[in-house]
């Protein structure tokens, strides 16, 4: 969620799928399995949309955002 939350949304709140798995992958060193159960416990509580069907993008609901309030 600090990945998402970092990312300025572009069109319609929009927050590109690599703009959150880069820096989990690549500076926090998380395996890709723990990319995706993170990914999916984040849908799952509701701090973010499920994957747009092109599986590009996300968006923070507003549960997610409320976690930074």
């Amino acid at each position: 969620m600090e990945h998402a939350k970092a990312f300025v949304p572009i069109q319609d709140g929009r927050i590109y799928i690599e703009k959150i798995n880069y820096p989990f992958i690549d500076i926090d060193r998380a395996s890709p399995a723990e990319y995706r159960s993170g990914l999916n416990r984040a849908i799952e509580r509701g701090w973010l949309e499920p994957l747009h069907e092109s599986k590009t993008f996300t968006r923070m609901t507003q549960a997610g955002k409320d976690l930074f309030a």
